[in-house]
């Protein structure tokens, strides 16, 4: 199967890392979060992808233009301009990068790749990271036979909570950091066949507001429930979370050798 990565967002929030690049280009242990995603994907058997681009998407077709050669060792010689691999490093990938306009939403995004998919695919943002099993994800999907499938999370808390007595105002609790309110949201991860595409109606379309709510309502959608890791990296404090991760071999999505 084909994963398709939404990759052309500005990423405003973490724009310390983004004036320059696109979101899924900022490093996590010297290695842009898409290719961590794509990494985690290809330990499922997931060899295809296609990006959507958009913001600076000229700089992701430049990383994997040149990642062959970076991730390679080779002989270089000036005097007949010729390159040779000596010895490939690299993943057995096919990568294709789509220019998807950077000021379509992310409906629109996948509107204009419908020719580039086969029947189902997976579907994911450029800047989350999970350790959602994907195999089960995708048995999911074939046994309930709907349009589309999405990963299912419930987010840490990222503040302290405090038990007050009603009577006294006393402080009876401190939780650092408690889990979320034990609600339930949308964490990509998704997989969709191509009836999706029969209810996106532009490049203004958004996924999340347009899409979802119309195949929700039909009965169309199902969900897969994950309760370990998931991290979407917003800000820059996102960033360094997930850079401390890596660093200290804590990362749960690093299950390849």
């Amino acid at each position: 199967m084909q994963l398709v990565i939404l990759a052309g967002g500005k990423g405003s929030r973490i724009s310390e890392e983004t004036t320059f690049r696109p979101k899924p280009l900022v490093e996590i242990g010297n290695m842009p979060i898409i290719w961590h995603i794509m990494k985690y994907y290809s330990c499922f058997g997931v060899k295809d992808f296609i990006i959507c681009c958009g913001y600076k998407g000229y700089l992701l077709k430049e990383f994997f233009a040149n990642y062959l050669l970076r991730s390679s060792d080779v002989s270089i010689n000036t005097s007949n301009q010729k390159i040779v691999i000596l010895k490939k490093q690299t993943e057995n990938w096919n990568i294709k990068l789509i220019d998807t306009g950077e000021e379509s939403n992310t409906a629109g995004r996948i509107l204009k790749i419908q020719d580039h998919v086969r029947d189902n695919f997976f579907l994911t943002y450029g800047d989350g990271l999970s350790n959602v099993n994907i195999k089960e994800l995708n048995n999911l999907h074939k046994k309930n036979n709907k349009i589309g499938t999405l990963t299912a999370v419930q987010p840490s808390g990222r503040f302290g909570s405090l038990k007050i007595s009603n009577k006294s105002n006393l402080v009876e609790n401190f939780i650092e950091k408690p889990d979320g309110d034990g609600g339930w949201i949308n964490g990509g991860f998704f997989v969709f066949n191509k009836k999706i595409f029969k209810f996106i109606k532009n490049n203004q379309s958004v996924l999340e507001t347009d899409v979802l709510p119309l195949i929700s309502k039909k009965k169309q959608i199902s969900a897969y429930k994950h309760r370990e890791f998931w991290y979407a990296m917003d800000t820059l404090r996102d960033k360094i979370y997930l850079q401390n991760l890596w660093n200290s071999n804590k990362a749960p999505w690093k299950i390849w050798k």
